[in-house]
């Protein structure tokens, strides 16, 4: 087996790649049901996957800190150092316990999702106005009942803040991901920085591009629906 750089089987080249053209869309276009399409696909999945889990982890550990203030400071102080870590260092030192596989990825993506989702929930959960708690208190509402039916509620817009954030990071993050797995829009990035062939490199980076500015919309469109409350004070 050669050395040398493995360069992408672009197929028969069309005038614009005969002239080596920044960007062919004729190109771009042929390819995408059989190799855009795919890659975005599994960028997709595996942000979510990443977000979800981490939203539950994150979801748990904000209302146990809620609940007991002294779990706050080490919970608080093991994500913040986890999302310092930076991302290849931490694919570096999993790789030899999971292997170059998508649980190494995942475990990754999800230590860097724990930080910001856990400190906008319990953020959001103590900025609720104890007036609204001790109002619920008063109506015979338990301390279940209060957590779910006016705390969670009132900090739906820290919740959504984290969400976009954390999206949009993972997002990016997941590009990175492919040093350990071929997958993703990070992969064909990665193959095309070994061509000098650009469409492959600008139409992947341009796809992770909208993938986040869709994400961020469609989180920013969520948070509305969902806490009309705000947007009518704000219109206020």
């Amino acid at each position: 087996m050669s050395g040398g750089p493995v360069i992408p089987d672009y197929g028969d080249p069309s005038s614009c790649v005969a002239r080596d053209a920044t960007f062919c869309a004729d190109w771009f276009s042929d390819h995408w049901s059989g190799l855009f399409w795919p890659a975005l696909v599994q960028h997709v999945e595996l942000t979510l996957m990443a977000v979800v889990i981490g939203f539950v982890i994150s979801f748990l550990m904000a209302v146990l800190a809620h609940f007991r203030s002294w779990f706050a400071t080490p919970a608080s102080a093991v994500s913040s150092f986890l999302y310092t870590v930076p991302p290849l260092a931490l694919f570096q030192l999993l790789v030899p316990v999971s292997g170059f596989s998508v649980l190494t990825v995942e475990i990754a993506l999800v230590a860097y999702c724990l930080y910001l989702l856990f400190t906008t929930l319990l953020t959001g959960l103590r900025e609720v106005p104890e007036d609204a708690v001790l109002a619920a208190r008063g109506m015979g509402l338990t301390r279940r009942q209060i957590l779910f039916k006016v705390e969670l509620p009132m900090s739906l817009p820290a919740l959504v803040s984290g969400l976009r954030v954390t999206t949009v990071m993972t997002i990016g993050t997941v590009a990175i991901a492919a040093y350990v797995i071929d997958a993703g829009l990070g992969s064909l990035i990665l193959k095309a920085l070994q061509s000098p062939f650009n469409t492959q490199f600008i139409g992947a980076g341009a796809l992770a591009v909208i993938l986040a500015l869709a994400a961020d919309g469609l989180l920013v469109l969520a948070g509305r629906l969902l806490t009309p409350w705000a947007r009518s004070r704000r219109a206020a």
